[in-house]
């Protein structure tokens, strides 16, 4: 048998010595580049029995991709060895970080156990794998656990093929391994207990750095107003929501609402961060997620996050080390430059973090995730691909950068990288390339990247001369990510909504509808542009949106509109924002979708200006929330040569209309979305009629919003058609680099 998949350094050959020796066969086992390759021989029925047991009862880290397997005579043997590695053709995967195992959290809280209370206690089920790896294979000497070598008891463990820590590479105890320190402000060690006093210190309000798995985090205790309040000046980071972590879903439970699958979710390996809806009454800092309805919570996800939060606080912030737009700090003395101002104390450790990694952010929608950050716990697990290909790097966009690469039929997604708007996240690009160029033994064959001359992937992706580089129209790619992760093969139609996008026409995309697959696509139909007066100041401004859709609808006569957002244009700019847009003065056309939720929150009252982005549509969906209207508000749709146009000036009438009448704004808000997806499905509809195409794929950042997607979801599937979102990669540009990959690799 060869067994393929996230097998190494998982536990896996010990794993099958167990289940053979258990049901009494013979044979061998070992390690070769492709996999994990075995020989097993005995009795049908035990035969059948360990077959049945290898693919239901794998280790928690282990994912099988594929299992193939042949008869061959048998030979004489009376026992089960585990050989040394093999050779063949390399196809590793690497297995993501992975949360404490039971059997180790029961270690870490017994005091009869030699790690008790041991902040880095871990064996082949749990721990460090991806941060900490330097090369390949994957043995200790290819980790940043290199530098300790194994006291007597713990290479007695690492060579037992009956110990769970049987070539557990982490593994470590409080003799040999990595050990906490507590820096002050000035980096200076404090003299006392590590763990203890920096407990002590967060009850105190203190700001702590703490080194986790792939970074450091920023951390307060949540319930300490004063203490939020002062972590948000000094991160520069106004209102967008913070991270928390608390103990376990008890805590959970007091401030927060879940169901199964989010308690799923919180309790797997990945600990991702998973947004819950808020609780009322709940005794978190208002000033965690201001203007939000929603948490983002997550379990502890080291064993030191669990002896910080055992039977002392009922949550921690846990955001992460760096200012605004800069990457999570992970080196100890960068850590030490980049957070002074912020951080009153650090809490770090000797265990290096080779490889950067934010935590993963996860939202439900309908019992399934929908992932708006993919990074720690599930990179760098492969994605399988309909088809195989030519190996490709695929560099991403700018927003949410990651990068992608191939190899036969599977598709290597990195961690969340950051938005690429300067030099330290670039380098951060560059070093994840390399990394995972290097772990996963990929040479890849071209190199994709958007068709954004300015974007700084753009910019790498032309700096690699010695590869073919295939651009890629930005909303393009969001199809084509959409249909790869579903295994789609031939045309689909695309129902594209995003922010901002390159088209092909020079102009700024984001509310698109596609026809086309991986080789292809036709621009079938668009929301009706606008110009954004200002250009990236609209973005930053959502009442300049709200003018340009109202001019679109009234004309000069929007500042007779009895709306308090008009308010924001001084009396002598009036006339230079009508020529700004009339002119289209520093005002570039849009079809964006994300732009369309800027205009319809500032309308409603709701937000002139955002400090993050996506804030002002984050907030009009928990404001759409509040209210149950089934109201739809009017829309035209257009024929304007061979293309579709959706004009929503009569929707913006309508809302002008129903807001003078003092209606509530959350109906206010419900109605948009309701609109938004009845738009959506006559669209749809509209071209099954010319094309006979019945699937839909929906994709781009907008399908964050649960209760758009909803709405869509709902229209489209009572009319027949066949509806595929993103669940493995993320809907938003952290996804893209999947779509990018299998274009490019469609095309050579």
């Amino acid at each position: 048998m060869t067994i393929q998949g996230i097998v190494q350094g998982v536990g896996f050959r010990p794993f099958v010595y167990r289940l053979a020796v258990d049901a009494g066969l013979t044979g061998w086992v070992r390690n070769t580049p492709s996999g994990v390759f075995l020989e097993v021989q005995g009795a049908e029925e035990q035969l059948n029995s360990f077959l049945a047991d290898l693919s239901k009862k794998t280790p928690p880290l282990a994912v099988i991709s594929s299992i193939a397997s042949a008869e061959i005579p048998t030979v004489k043997e009376s026992a089960f060895l585990i050989l040394k590695s093999g050779g063949g053709e390399n196809s590793i995967q690497i297995a993501p970080d992975g949360d404490v195992c039971p059997d180790c959290l029961g270690e870490l809280f017994d005091p009869s156990d030699r790690r008790y209370r041991y902040p880095f206690i871990n064996c082949t089920n749990c721990g460090p794998r991806y941060t900490i790896i330097t090369g390949v294979p994957y043995d200790r000497p290819f980790t940043t656990m290199a530098s300790f070598p194994l006291c007597p008891q713990c290479r007695a463990e690492y060579e037992n093929p009956l110990d769970r820590r049987f070539h557990a590479q982490p593994v470590a105890c409080p003799v040999c391994g990595p050990r906490l320190e507590l820096l002050d402000a000035g980096g200076r060690a404090v003299a006392a207990d590590p763990l203890e006093t920096a407990i002590s210190l967060l009850r105190e309000g203190k700001i702590l750095a703490i080194k986790g798995l792939g970074g450091y985090h920023l951390a307060v205790d949540a319930c300490n107003a004063e203490a939020v309040r002062e972590l948000r000046t000094r991160k520069k980071r106004d209102e967008k929501p913070f991270a928390i972590m608390s103990s376990d879903l008890a805590e959970v439970a007091g401030y927060a609402e879940f169901d199964q699958t989010e308690q799923r979710l919180l309790e797997g390996v990945e600990k991702p961060i998973v947004l819950l809806r808020k609780r009322p009454g709940n005794r978190i800092a208002p000033l965690v997620a201001p203007a939000n309805g929603y948490f983002g919570v997550m379990l502890p996800s080291t064993p030191l996050h669990h002896l910080l939060l055992k039977d002392t606080f009922h949550a921690l912030v846990m955001t992460s080390g760096n200012l605004s737009d800069e990457p999570i700090a992970y080196r100890d003395e960068d850590a030490r430059e980049r957070l002074q101002g912020i951080a009153d104390y650090y809490l770090i450790h000797d265990r290096g973090i080779h490889t950067r990694t934010d935590d993963s952010v996860i939202r439900v929608f309908q019992g399934n995730t929908i992932f708006l950050r993919r990074s720690r716990g599930y990179v760098p697990r492969a994605i399988v691909l309909p088809s195989s290909q030519k190996s490709v790097l695929a560099v991403g966009a700018e927003l949410k950068g990651a990068v992608c690469l191939t190899r036969t039929d599977q598709a290597f997604l990195s961690q969340h990288i950051g938005d690429l708007r300067n030099d330290a996240v670039l380098r951060s690009l560059e070093e994840t390339v390399a990394h995972l160029e290097q772990i996963l033994a990929i040479r890849p064959d071209v190199v994709a990247h958007d068709l954004h001359p300015d974007y700084l992937s753009t910019v790498y992706a032309q700096g690699l001369e010695d590869l073919p580089r295939i651009p890629v129209q930005h909303h393009h790619a969001h199809l084509a990510s959409c249909m790869a992760e579903n295994r789609l093969e031939g045309e689909t139609i695309g129902v594209i909504f995003d922010g901002t996008g390159y088209g092909s026409d020079g102009t700024i995309w984001g509310g698109e509808f596609l026809v086309g697959g991986y080789q292809s696509f036709r621009r079938w139909g668009h929301f009706r542009q606008v110009p954004m007066p200002g250009g990236d100041a609209a973005v930053r401004e959502p009442f300049r949106m709200a003018f340009a859709y109202l001019h679109a609808a009234f004309g000069a006569g929007l500042y007779d509109l009895p709306l308090p957002f008009l308010d924001e244009i001084p009396a002598e700019h009036r006339k230079l924002f009508l020529s700004m847009v009339e002119r289209r003065i520093n005002s570039p056309l849009t079809s964006s979708c994300g732009r369309l939720f800027d205009a319809a929150a500032a309308l409603v009252g709701l937000r002139n200006r955002v400090s993050y982005e996506g804030q002002a549509a984050i907030e009009l969906e928990a404001l759409a929330e509040e209210s149950e209207t089934c109201h739809v508000y009017p829309f035209d749709i257009h024929q304007e040569g061979e293309g579709t146009t959706i004009d929503f000036g009569p929707l913006f009438r309508a809302l002008v209309r129903e807001s003078a009448e003092g209606r509530e704004r959350a109906a206010l808000a419900r109605a948009f979305h309701n609109t938004l997806a009845a738009a959506s499905a006559a669209v749809c509809d509209s071209i099954r009629k010319e094309t006979g195409l019945e699937r839909v794929v929906l994709s781009g950042g907008v399908f964050q919003n649960k209760l758009l997607t909803e709405g869509i979801l709902s229209l489209l599937t009572a009319e027949g058609f066949q509806v595929y979102l993103q669940r493995l990669a993320p809907p938003n540009d952290g996804g893209l680099a999947l779509g990018q990959a299998i274009i490019a690799g469609r095309s050579i």
